[in-house]
């Protein structure tokens, strides 16, 4: 390997170990590091060598490894974020995706699943796929709001299901900002979905 591309490797990597745990990068996230053909070139070094972990087409993250479990898939949210920016589409998680990052669900679904207004297709991450699901504008009015997190996260868990204890964890968890941008949306719900979207944004105690 010659100099230059010793040192476009050792930049390459000293991006990806500056950023946070489970951060996923676009080849185009490193254009600035150098041209197009070389940062292809040090990613398919690396990704060989085993320092990077190529995810799919255009999408890298550097792998962790845990005592116990082994090499850990990437982060599901990130690679569907990162999907996305890619193609220039918007994505949405829907069913237990949207619950467990509300905090309604402690589950982890194998299969996370995001609405889109690009194509649809899957991922495979080792044990966990991700599913992007084409969607109806309709249902992707909210794409990347809070809101369009609340109203798929209720959708999924239904309705007779919904109680006091999950309205004071969304309380809790949420903004005022986020609790503003759900009275905004509340058109763009079902109307039982609504009503619970209105007490979510009602300061506690308030009926």
């Amino acid at each position: 390997m010659g100099k230059h591309a010793q040192s476009i490797d050792a930049r390459i990597l000293a991006r990806f170990r500056d950023r946070s745990p489970g951060k996923v990068f676009r080849a185009a996230d490193l254009l600035d590091l150098g041209s197009r053909a070389a940062v292809d070139q040090a990613l398919s070094r690396q990704s060989r060598a085993g320092t990077i972990r190529r995810i799919t087409r255009g999408l890298y993250d550097m792998p962790t490894d845990h005592p116990l479990l082994g090499r850990l898939s990437a982060p599901s949210d990130a690679v569907a974020e990162a999907l996305a920016s890619r193609d220039g589409t918007r994505i949405q998680p829907t069913g237990a995706a949207a619950a467990n990052g509300l905090g309604l669900s402690d589950q982890v679904p194998m299969r996370a699943v995001y609405l889109t207004d690009g194509r649809s297709r899957r991922v495979q991450l080792g044990a966990m796929q991700i599913e992007l699901r084409h969607a109806s504008p309709r249902h992707m009015a909210t794409a990347g709001r809070v809101s369009g997190s609340v109203i798929q996260a209720l959708r999924w868990i239904g309705r007779r299901y919904v109680d006091e204890r999950m309205i004071h964890i969304l309380r809790r968890n949420l903004s005022d900002t986020d609790k503003a941008q759900l009275l905004q949306d509340l058109a763009y719900a079902p109307a039982w979905i609504a009503d619970i979207m209105r007490r979510v944004a009602q300061p506690e105690g308030k009926p």
